[in-house]
């Protein structure tokens, strides 16, 4: 059936961000399938949207569901803010728009046949129109569109300097032959305005009489009828309906994703039982493998001069490290910020006075859960990322602040520092600066892993993402990921997505591919 209709879909999709956009617009490409897009937020007509250095604005306002995780005992006991995005285009229309994809190796060590690196690489080229020029790693005619700045700031320019001086060989480009190195960062603007997922995918293929967005409403709970998901039970102004469905694609994000299931009755018996809801289907992963990024606010530096301000987003660079020579995936990043960047502990600097050295570690080993605080579907989830339990990330991060420092202080920044601030000449010590880690700890807004994807018995999802022991329910997106991606992950699940689309429409999904040495042209499907 092609038509559908306000109340049945072939496929019905909850939630229009990355994933959700994708899978979108690329379902509906069969004009036989009828598709529907349920987001609970409505369109990106914030104006600020559009404007690449305003994202930090759009945290807290009107688009951002707010989330807020519990106390975090090894972050000072501190509550962090989680902004996600509650928009058509989801947490894309709030990022810092880099686009990363990640390093072979994050892919391969899931160890789930069809989603290594290989199989991903040509999901990746699908999807991109690479500004600079196709090339073995890149390709020109998809969707997103991807640059490189062309006139970096010259802090920027001065911080790529300073990593070389300190013995970080430069490399061309972060989505190429290699990942570490200071480089100019590859980012979703065109024509000098952001371009989320929904821009970039579903906008184009809104016109199509076979996909139908039903925007400004949320899903509350699943239909269940035995071990056969039938559609959504959704919640807009009119009220509450059912939406049924042939399938059902959660899209939702790491968060609301599990909470959707679980709301549903799916996950750990008893603990939906405790919150007085009947549990459906014990599936105890549901929730579990939380995992984050963070970054620090920061190694921040008064400048000797006046900031002018960045003709991009503020961060046009990263700086993927080895950690002690280490091969395989960088375990360290750096990123030169326009602007002075603190956490709530410490008293900020006002922009055009300082710019910033962020830093982080890539692959955390700490593990937290995503509960339900009760069975009220307005209620705010219960996230706790567990930041810095493992001592591997309490002391990766410590590296990643040395690399910092090491950095800032280059000879090649000279011409711009005039001090550092923070974490300050009086934090020398191994425990004073530890001490400072965690109150300069913060989100680098990266959540995956709650819907984690495998196939043992704690995996939510198998490698099909269809939800284990259930029929025509799938999960495709952030949550699905076993363990989090080198840099950003946005990147990921896009080619993710791309992927799964041809997997649900039971196309022979695209050969893997491997860069070759010499350029090649990359011709979509």
């Amino acid at each position: 059936m092609a038509s559908g209709s306000d109340d049945w879909f072939d496929i019905l999709v909850i939630g229009s961000g990355t994933a959700g956009s994708v899978l979108a617009a690329r379902l509906s490409e069969d004009p036989d399938v009828s598709v529907g897009l349920v987001e609970a937020g409505g369109a990106a007509s914030d104006p600020r949207i559009a404007q690449p250095a305003l994202w930090p604005l759009l945290q807290g306002s009107a688009i951002d569901w707010a989330y807020r995780t519990v106390p975090q005992p090894h972050t000072a006991n501190r509550v962090h803010e989680w902004a996600r995005g509650k928009v058509i285009g989801g947490s894309t229309a709030l990022n810092a728009m880099a686009h990363v994809r990640g390093a072979p190796d994050d892919f391969d060590a899931w160890n789930c046949a069809g989603w290594g690196y290989a199989d991903l690489m040509p999901y990746f080229l699908r999807s991109e129109h690479y500004t600079p020029g196709a090339n073995a790693h890149h390709a020109t005619g998809g969707p997103l569109h991807l640059i490189r700045p062309t006139a970096p700031h010259p802090i920027t320019q001065a911080y790529m300097a300073a990593g070389a001086e300190v013995g970080h060989a430069p490399t061309d480009d972060h989505n190429g032959a290699r990942m570490t190195g200071p480089c100019l960062n590859t980012l979703t603007i065109k024509d000098g305005r952001r371009q989320t997922i929904a821009d970039a995918y579903l906008a184009p293929a809104l016109g199509r009489p076979n996909l139908r967005l039903v925007a400004e409403t949320r899903a509350l709970s699943l239909l269940l009828e035995g071990s056969r998901c039938k559609g959504v039970r959704v919640a807009d102004r009119a009220g509450e309906r059912d939406i049924r469905a042939e399938r059902v694609i959660l899209a939702a994000g790491t968060i609301a994703s599990p909470m959707l299931l679980m709301r549903s009755g799916i996950g750990a018996a008893d603990a939906l039982r405790a919150l007085g809801i009947a549990p459906r289907h014990d599936l105890p992963g549901v929730g579990r493998n939380l995992h984050d990024h963070l970054l620090s606010g920061g190694n921040v530096y008064r400048a000797r001069r006046p900031v002018p301000p960045s003709r991009y987003q503020n961060s046009e660079s990263l700086m993927y490290l080895a950690r002690g020579g280490a091969s395989g995936a960088p375990e360290l990043v750096l990123a030169c910020v326009i602007a002075p960047v603190t956490t709530e502990c410490f008293a900020p600097l006002k922009p055009g006075e300082a710019y910033t050295i962020m830093f982080g570690f890539t692959h955390p080993r700490s593990r937290g859960t995503l509960r339900l605080a009760s069975a009220d579907p307005d209620a705010a989830p219960l996230i706790d990322p567990n930041y810095l339990a493992e001592a591997y990330d309490r002391d990766a991060y410590l590296d990643a602040l040395e690399q910092a420092r090491a950095v800032g202080a280059a000879r090649a920044l000279s011409d711009w520092r005039l001090e550092e601030y923070l974490p300050g000449p009086s934090v020398r010590t191994t425990a004073e600066k530890r001490a400072f880690l965690e109150r300069a700890a913060f989100t680098h807004h990266h959540p995956v892993g709650t819907c984690r994807m495998g196939v043992d018995d704690a995996a939510v999802v198998g490698t099909d993402l269809a939800v284990r022991g259930l029929d025509n329910l799938f999960v495709c997106d952030g949550s699905v990921m076993p363990a989090i991606t080198t840099g950003p992950v946005n990147a990921a699940i896009v080619a993710i997505a791309e992927r799964f689309s041809d997997l649900i429409r039971g196309r022979v999904p695209l050969a893997p591919y491997l860069p070759a040495a010499e350029p090649v042209v990359q011709r979509h499907a």
